[in-house]
């Protein structure tokens, strides 16, 4: 590897290890460690579109023709983005309104780089030995379907609101907006589309 990618490995590790300190500690005020938090990914409908998407992109992966994506890759970014991705997209939202403070947004922040890019470099590093040339490209391709993840999996009927995205309340998280999915269905299908598009490019 060139001294550049060197030196890019100890920024990100370094931004990682400084997220995991202010993780630690201040873990009893992020909603991502909360029960609440737990139950409102455990709604059906989230779980049942996990499960389709990961197996999904898993299945396929293989047959992409690009070989940097996996089984493996597949898996463990798609578990992390369903984990983080709800929680990072929220909390960015409401660092912009003023409703969360800088060192959880710096979090968030590191969860989606981590998950949407830094995971998937470093797993490549160890199983080829160099970093992937794809490296800047995945950062917005697979950024974009984080983010758009994260919107999928907030989105909620409220009684009088009709549906929004969840963190748009100031209960968020909870399980109010657990209505079943044919309430939001014709909102969710943009964001199901953007999904089906990732693998459109590698199959033509």
């Amino acid at each position: 590897m060139t001294p550049f990618f060197y030196s890019y490995i100890a920024t990100w590790v370094t931004a990682c290890v400084i997220a995991l300190i202010l993780m630690v500690k201040n873990h009893k005020s992020i909603i991502l460690f909360q029960k609440n938090y737990w139950d409102f990914l455990k709604i059906k409908w989230k779980l049942t579109t996990f499960i389709i998407a990961t197996s999904a992109f898993i299945i396929l992966a293989p047959y992409t023709g690009d070989p940097t994506w996996d089984y493996y890759d597949a898996a463990f970014m798609s578990i992390l983005t369903f984990i983080t991705a709800p929680w990072s997209v929220g909390t960015l939202f409401r660092f912009i309104k003023r409703q969360e403070k800088f060192k959880i947004a710096y979090i968030a922040i590191c969860a989606w780089m981590f998950s949407a890019s830094w995971s998937y470099d470093i797993y490549l590093v160890f199983r080829d030995g160099f970093y992937p040339i794809t490296w800047s490209s995945n950062i917005f391709a697979s950024g974009v379907l984080y983010a758009s993840a994260g919107l999928f999996w907030n989105l909620e009927y409220r009684e009088g609101r009709g549906v929004i995205f969840g963190f748009m309340e100031n209960d968020w998280p909870n399980t109010n907006g657990a209505t079943g999915f044919n309430k939001i269905v014709f909102y969710a299908i943009p964001f199901m589309i953007l999904a089906a598009a990732i693998f459109i490019p590698f199959f033509i």
